[in-house]
């Protein structure tokens, strides 16, 4: 019998200052069998990032035709495809292909071989943009992880601020080059 996804509760008070985008979110993420705490709370920050009306989540790993998230217009147009991690460059032109902007939060060890590997068939795609995070600021962001999450993130400078009842951790929001 297949592992079945664990869902977490993230209701998250957001604050937005590079944007201008504040609000309350309550986010219900389901954590698949073969993604690490860690991957999750990046979709949930790149949601952060992210933050418009009809951005929402997908079945992300569970299918291999969508995003981890997705923007759509009204009239279901792809606004924003976002990748969370380390996709290929054929899955980033065929994104690209079908959206107006794609974004990818990369993340985790291999980063540095990935964007090696990659960098030039990806950077010959204007529609995408990759961003990173430090690995150790990720650890300390997995700590905050729990079934039921009360979280404020303040976004200023491209760093955001994650605050619970009892931590506090900051990642720096870098651009891949």
């Amino acid at each position: 019998m297949a592992e079945k996804a664990t869902i977490y509760k993230a209701n998250i008070t957001l604050a937005d200052m590079d944007r201008s985008v504040y609000g309350d979110y309550n986010l219900t993420v389901a954590l698949h069998p073969s993604e690490t705490v860690e991957r999750m709370m990046v979709r949930i920050l790149a949601f952060c990032y992210c933050a418009a009306e009809n951005l929402t989540f997908t079945k992300g790993l569970s299918s291999m035709d969508e995003p981890d998230l997705w923007l759509k217009h009204d009239n279901g147009t792809i606004l924003q495809w976002i990748e969370v991690g380390q996709p290929a460059p054929e899955r980033l032109k065929k994104a690209s292909g079908q959206a107006e902007a794609v974004r990818v939060f990369s993340y985790g060890r291999g980063m540095d071989v990935w964007w090696k590997t990659n960098s030039a068939a990806i950077r010959a795609l204007p529609k995408v943009s990759i961003q990173y995070f430090a690995a150790d600021e990720l650890q300390q962001l997995g700590a905050l992880a729990d079934k039921t999450m009360k979280l404020t993130v303040t976004i200023t400078e491209n760093i955001a601020y994650v605050s619970s009842a009892t931590e506090n951790v900051a990642l720096h929001l870098r651009e891949m080059e």
